[in-house]
């Protein structure tokens, strides 16, 4: 089921993806058709544009902050932070500083 980490390891997610100036990164950690879960960098100013899930998504930040627009609803999450964003409404994600972020999605 897991991919891209190691198993029976102490691990610490943020450290299992790197920033690239520029770019948002991505690391998918498990996909099948119940859940996802994956990790992503965002160098400052960086955005993923509007987006329907096809299931709840939830982000944690592991380090930094974003910038997370839900429906009409704009919440700002920093390291330690959760948000759940439901199925099927309009969200965008926007890097206010640079940050890392842990995403479930469960169908």
């Amino acid at each position: 089921m897991y991919k891209n980490i190691a198993k029976e390891t102490k691990l610490n997610l943020k450290d299992l993806i790197s920033y690239q100036q520029g770019q948002v990164v991505s690391k998918t950690l498990v996909q099948n058709d119940k859940i996802s879960m994956t990790l992503f960098s965002f160098d400052k100013g960086e955005e993923i544009s509007t987006h329907a899930a096809s299931g709840d998504a939830m982000v944690t930040i592991l380090e930094g902050k974003g910038k997370f627009t839900v429906g009409d609803n704009v919440f700002y999450l920093s390291e330690g932070e959760t948000l759940i964003m439901p199925k099927d409404i309009p969200h965008a994600v926007c890097a206010i500083e640079r940050f890392k972020m842990q995403l479930i999605v469960s169908y």
